[in-house]
């Protein structure tokens, strides 16, 4: 029996092969435990059409990211913040980061992707890493401004 194995399997394959297998082992194991499909020419034609989908999908969000990169690195983000007697009242975090790119630069980003060692407690312009996804880094300009 052919199967297409949907997942990798130890011993016997990675995900997208084409494997001659006893029927029981196929049948009761593979198919039964959702790791593979029986290879008829139909089955192996919606692999290979939804693996070029989902290539197609990586592509366009790879450029998607690399283009919200460009705009990140470019553009400063201006904060504002109640001054104090040293530095500001109160401190920015992650969240208020993400805020402000999504209200000046519309672009949405999660505020666990903001890399903080230590929120930023003091006026001036600060640099901060951001990851998009995909190991796509943009470093981020942000400009603390005490009114």
């Amino acid at each position: 029996m052919k199967v297409l194995l949907i997942k990798d399997v130890k011993a016997l394959g990675k995900a997208g092969e084409i494997k001659e297998v006893k029927d029981g082992y196929g049948q009761n194991f593979l198919i039964g435990k959702g790791l593979a499909k029986l290879a008829t020419p139909e089955v192996v034609e919606q692999w290979t059409a939804e693996q070029e989908r989902m290539a197609q999908e990586l592509k366009e969000e790879l450029a998607r990211l690399t283009k919200e990169k460009v705009i990140l690195e470019e553009h400063t983000i201006k904060i504002e913040k109640p001054t104090a007697p040293v530095g500001i009242k109160g401190s920015v975090g992650n969240g208020d980061i993400a805020k402000a790119i999504l209200s000046q630069l519309n672009i949405t980003l999660d505020k666990k992707h903001i890399v903080l060692k230590k929120a930023l407690k003091s006026t001036g312009i600060h640099e901060i890493d951001t990851k998009l996804g995909h190991g796509i880094h943009a470093t981020l300009k942000v400009e603390v401004v005490g009114v």
